[in-house]
């Protein structure tokens, strides 16, 4: 009895068998179908191939959405060079909400020379050949993203020369803490002191032959400091043509959340505009010598994610390309051999040219041959 019902079920599975073999007696091979599959094959490879390095392959992500967090503090990352002695130059910033924050509370002043050595030249020679790269290539900013913590530092080597020369600048480096507000973070002549309308510089006490605000930015960040990302300013130099000269970079930061394979950050992306002139009152040219940053925060907040095709969807993928691929060159091999065999017959039916027709009497015409008369005596 089980056996009986194990033959049904068998037969039941048999007739459901959407894929029938037919017997090898019955196919018919022919040397138009072996070149389509041979194409069809290569064709296959090929966008697997293909198929399998997209697979590999990582994009980057972005959504945008109000930034609500106005409580925490902004990390400004600084590394300035001027062409003026320590001694001579202060730096800190002002907010809008007229709080001041000196350079004592992160920054660094380091007696250095201005020039650099052949080596560092090369560096930032490179460094400006990527900066111009990025401006007209934007999507080369995701690769930056997806490298960040793995390729080599974008920090300015040291020098590899022992240089007897004297320092003839001052290096500003370090980190300050800000509040989330518009703010002017700026070097000028004198050390900052505090002021009941906001603050002022020592000026008075430097002479003004020896203003000089050459500068070149090596770095400049805003929020949590990652290895591998290159800034709009880094590798920035500029030369001062005269002793009143001011400088201003206005600075529009948008937080940004990083989150790639490699690493996840809190940081913040900008854009810059840049702006110099020479101060000459008796022209109308007022203002102050110095190097002004004035930075706002945008309200958006974008979040740069690294994704990856999931291994379903490649599966998906490759197996439309090898179904498709069977399907379309099975269509048009179809479709050629019909074609071919229509005009082969045609070709074959005006090879046979009508007999010439004998004509009764009557008017109607005979097409059959004559038959052979004996001529036999």
């Amino acid at each position: 009895m089980r056996r009986l019902n194990r033959k049904k079920t068998l037969s039941l599975v048999k007739e459901l068998d959407a894929f029938p073999k037919v017997p090898d007696s019955y196919v018919e091979t022919s040397a138009s179908g072996g070149t389509v599959s041979l194409i069809a094959f290569t064709t296959m490879a090929l966008l697997t191939i293909m198929e399998f390095s997209v697979y590999q392959d990582t994009w980057m992500k972005y959504e945008y959405e109000v930034d609500k967090d106005f409580s925490s503090k902004l990390r400004i990352n600084i590394d300035i060079t001027v062409a003026m002695k320590c001694q001579y130059v202060g730096a800190d910033v002002l907010d809008l909400a007229e709080t001041m924050v000196a350079s004592t509370d992160g920054l660094v002043y380091e007696p250095a020379i201005f020039d650099l050595s052949p080596q560092q030249k090369e560096w930032q020679r490179m460094l400006q050949r990527i900066q111009s790269r990025l401006q007209e290539e934007h999507s080369l900013q995701d690769v930056i993203f997806k490298s960040a913590f793995k390729s080599a530092s974008t920090a300015l080597p040291p020098r590899e020369d022992d240089s007897s020369q004297p320092p003839d600048a001052c290096r500003i480096h370090g980190h300050l803490y800000v509040n989330k507000v518009a703010g002017n973070f700026h070097i000028t002549v004198g050390k900052a002191i505090p002021h009941p309308r906001g603050h002022a510089h020592l000026a008075a006490l430097v002479n003004h032959d020896s203003y000089n605000f050459s500068h070149r930015i090596d770095h400049l960040s805003f929020g949590e400091l990652v290895p591998g990302i290159i800034n709009p300013l880094d590798g920035t130099e500029k030369i001062a043509l005269d002793h009143n000269q001011m400088f201003q970079y206005f600075i529009t930061v948008v937080p940004t959340k990083l989150h790639t394979y490699k690493i996840s950050a809190d940081t913040h992306q900008f854009s810059v505009t840049e702006r110099e002139r020479v101060i000459n009152h008796a022209a109308g040219s007022h203002g102050v010598s110095g190097i002004f940053m004035k930075y706002d925060l945008s309200s958006l907040m974008v979040t740069v994610t690294e994704e990856h095709m999931p291994f379903w969807q490649f599966f998906v993928r490759l197996c439309g390309i090898v179904g498709g691929i069977f399907s379309t060159t099975g269509m048009l091999h179809g479709i050629g051999k019909f074609i071919v065999e229509i005009i082969y017959c045609r070709f074959r039916l005006g090879a046979y040219k009508p007999v010439n027709s004998v004509p009764y009497e009557d008017g109607h015409t005979d097409n059959h041959l004559p038959l052979l008369e004996n001529n036999t005596h």
